[in-house]
């Protein structure tokens, strides 16, 4: 903590708020997943989990994962099995599957939130840190 109780450490808040991203991908997902009908056994809908987080002492470099069922994306793409390799797309009949975006345009979003908080909560620290800087060679040389 600064000495202002004002403040939150931003190494304490980047934490947060990257353990907070995590458990919100997951339930916006599954949210999606149930609100898209992308349901058929559960085992997809059960599916996604966060992987451990990577992350340096101070969570400036983050390496997130998730993990779910690799039919997923198909679900998210509209394509599968009815139509065979090899094949342009005439399968006879009228075609079934549709793209149920579940999964790609929440993620993008999201990851461009991510991407903006960090750029945020870094460059204020980083000022923060020279402004001390200054600060102490002002009082230095002129007190």
């Amino acid at each position: 903590m600064f000495n202002n109780n004002l403040h939150i450490d931003p190494q304490s808040e980047r934490e947060k708020y990257v353990n907070a991203f995590n458990d919100t991908m997951l339930k916006i997902w599954r949210e999606q997943m149930t609100l898209l009908d992308v349901i058929d056994t559960g085992r997809l809908l059960s599916s996604p989990k966060s992987l451990p987080i990577k992350a340096d002492g101070r969570f400036i470099e983050v390496g997130l994962s998730q993990s779910f069922l690799e039919y997923g994306l198909w679900q998210d793409f509209g394509t599968g099995k009815e139509i065979p390799r090899g094949n342009h797309g005439d399968i006879g009949r009228e075609k079934k599957r549709v793209a149920k975006k579940w999964f790609s345009r929440k993620y993008y979003a999201s990851v461009m939130n991510i991407r903006d908080f960090m750029a945020d909560n870094i460059g204020n620290e980083f000022v923060g840190l020279v402004a001390k800087a200054l600060d102490d060679k002002y009082r230095r040389y002129n007190h």
